[in-house]
């Protein structure tokens, strides 16, 4: 019965040493090691440059929008809140959806100091309720703040790649993106 044994564990050792000598698979484990960390590096680096290139879209869109108020396009089609903010999804109704785009328009005469609030409140919430949508009086060279959001999804932020500004560490999280136009309205 001894025998048996010691020879048992010889063979044992025997496989244990075959083993550590074979090659074959190694690569199989390795990958299977990196793998993860590979395509949640991928997945965010792509999702970055998508949010980035939405971002520079938005910011297009809404300069090619605030050229309406610029050039007084806008105030002399009196058009309203809903209509500039048509127009402005009309030009980006590719990569947005028209629902989640907010704009703020306001007006301030020249000279005066130009106050912008942060739409992100204390607690990483959104707040559009004092948005509004103030274009310039006629004759007037006032400065026009052209102002839009839009609330980018994020997907790879549950990998531990956390971007967001908005619902932060929630199920939720998204990223605000926020593009400016700021101008002196043409003298008519």
């Amino acid at each position: 019965m001894m025998r048996s044994r010691a020879s048992s564990m010889i063979d044992l050792n025997k496989a244990l040493r075959r083993f550590r000598r074979n090659r074959r698979g190694s690569a199989v484990i390795e990958f299977a090691f990196v793998a993860p960390i590979f395509f949640a590096l991928l997945f965010a680096v792509i999702e970055t440059g998508i949010m980035y290139f939405a971002a520079q879209v938005l910011e297009t869109g809404t300069q090619d929008s605030a050229r309406l108020m610029l050039t007084h396009q806008a105030q002399d089609a009196n058009m309203t809140q809903a209509q500039f903010k048509q127009d402005l999804c009309n030009r980006l109704s590719f990569m947005f959806s028209c629902d989640n785009i907010y704009v703020d328009v306001k007006s301030y005469a020249a000279g005066t100091a130009i106050n912008i609030t942060n739409p992100i409140d204390g607690s990483g919430n959104f707040v559009s309720n004092n948005f509004t949508y103030q274009t310039s009086p006629g004759g007037s060279t006032s400065t026009v703040v052209v102002r839009a959001f839009y609330q980018w999804p994020l997907f790879v932020t549950q990998l531990g790649y956390n971007i967001a500004n908005l619902g932060r560490n929630t199920s939720n999280a998204r990223r605000l993106l926020a593009a400016t136009a700021a101008f002196r309205v043409e003298p008519q």
